[in-house]
């Protein structure tokens, strides 16, 4: 029997890609083939080899298989031919399809023995192949519960004895975290330790809570990465700020967010955030699981969507990424689109580029266009900004540090009963300064945009 990857072989998978009617509207922006190429792209992340993979066009799905009868006959057959360990489908399966689908590429397991030769094939669907990738990449405590908390979820309907066979097997793509204690918990000890995760996970959310309230108190601006999985946003993190955050050319490279500082051409600090990148179909399980580290992007003032313009699916990583923030109910926030790998386009920029909002063309690997990229961002904070004279008195220093964090400042000077600085200042934060300090000068916001 081939050994998994606690061995020496990596696990062989067919991919199976189904085409419905329903798909249609999906299909303007992502095509079959498109689809199957990303599915073998995470189970590549994931360690698998690619070995086949299936495709049938539906009218309806069989709520037994997902596919029809022949087709499975016809994929366990090339299950043999190519020695398979595993099957990925790139549609979701219900627990009873895939209790099927097992049964009949497993036929000698169903008299609960291996036959001499026989092989064990595991089934799992997109999601489950995602919350595999999610397991081995989570680093922190937050991600380890995250992601554990999504495989309980997904596992809760499927305990009915379906994944028998993995206990043989002891490992493999699909079996990380929980692990094979998934199959000695009856749904009571499942739903307990959901229970736990939950608990644990609102302590994180608490914690998240009031780090916010200090940065909030402090008032540093934040902007937030967002964007497709391996679009570059670890590598934009890095060109910035030195980050040394790991970056891989490959899907789900790094999961759990980062946060440094970085000034903007006019002096101004601000944070930068990266957070986990998104994908088409991203299990809800996992954006659930996930709330709290994506709530950080609610916090933000201003996003910059990292997109790779030289993939030919741009469009569609770029729609997926907003239907996920709307998913997670991102309210509307200025957006700066950052067109990354401009340095794999030998023909310059596509036509579409033009449609982004605020979009700067870069390449995060070779830093070109980051210094562009950063006096964007400054603009678009600045567009809410004023152009304000105040007179603080000293006994309010407080307020000098304020628009020392929040404003920039051009000029400051010393009188005899306070300080007297002229600036730029956000428009939400003048009335920190009507009862404490006098503003002596006043310029609308539209007449600071460059």
């Amino acid at each position: 029997m081939t050994a998994f990857l606690n061995g020496h072989s990596p696990e062989r998978a067919i991919l199976v890609g189904v085409r419905l009617p329903r798909d249609r509207e999906r299909a303007s922006l992502w095509t079959m083939r498109d689809s199957l190429e990303e599915l073998a792209q995470l189970a590549t992340t994931a360690g698998a080899e690619v070995v086949g993979t299936v495709t049938q066009s539906l009218h309806e799905i069989d709520p037994a298989y997902l596919i029809g009868r022949g087709k499975v006959e016809e994929l366990v057959e090339l299950c043999a031919e190519l020695q398979a360990d595993l099957v990925i489908f790139d549609h979701e399966l219900s627990p009873r399809q895939q209790r099927n689908l097992e049964r009949a590429l497993n036929p000698h397991a169903q008299q609960g023995a291996v036959l001499d030769g026989g092989r064990d094939i595991k089934v799992l669907d997109r999601t489950a192949l995602i919350l595999d990738i999610f397991a081995r990449r989570a680093r922190t405590r937050e991600g380890k519960l995250q992601v554990e908390k999504a495989q309980y979820e997904y596992l809760l309907p499927r305990l009915a004895g379906q994944w028998s066979h993995l206990e043989r097997l002891g490992g493999g793509i699909g079996t990380r975290g929980p692990g094979e204690s998934q199959l000695e918990t009856d749904r009571r000890l499942v739903r307990r330790r959901l229970a736990q995760l939950d608990e644990e996970l609102e302590e994180v959310r608490r914690q998240r809570s009031l780090y916010r309230r200090r940065r909030h108190r402090r008032q540093i601006p934040v902007v937030a990465l967002v964007g497709y999985t391996n679009a570059g946003k670890s590598t934009l993190l890095n060109a910035l700020t030195d980050a040394g955050v790991l970056a891989e050319n490959r899907l789900f490279a790094t999961l759990d967010p980062t946060t440094r500082r970085i000034r903007l051409p006019d002096g101004l600090e601000v944070l930068v955030t990266d957070t986990v990148g998104f994908i088409q179909r991203l299990p809800h399980s996992l954006v659930e699981a996930f709330r709290a580290t994506l709530e950080e992007i609610n916090e933000a003032d201003v996003l910059i969507h990292v997109l790779d313009i030289s993939h030919p699916n741009a469009i569609a990583q770029a729609a997926a990424v907003q239907q996920t923030l709307d998913e997670i109910g991102i309210e509307a926030k200025p957006v700066v689109t950052a067109l990354n790998k401009i340095d794999l386009l030998p023909n310059g920029l596509p036509v579409e580029a033009s449609a982004f909002p605020h979009a700067v063309p870069l390449s995060a690997l070779h830093g070109y266009g980051i210094e562009e990229l950063l006096r964007e961002v400054q603009r678009v904070l600045a567009s809410d900004h004023v152009r304000v004279t105040v007179h603080i008195p000293y006994r309010a220093g407080r307020l000098v540090e304020l628009f020392h964090q929040r404003g920039v400042v051009e000029r400051e000077e010393y009188t005899d009963d306070g300080t007297r600085i002229t600036g730029t200042l956000p428009r939400a934060f003048l009335a920190d300064f009507d009862t404490h300090a006098r503003v002596e000068e006043l310029v609308p916001s539209a007449q600071l945009l460059p």
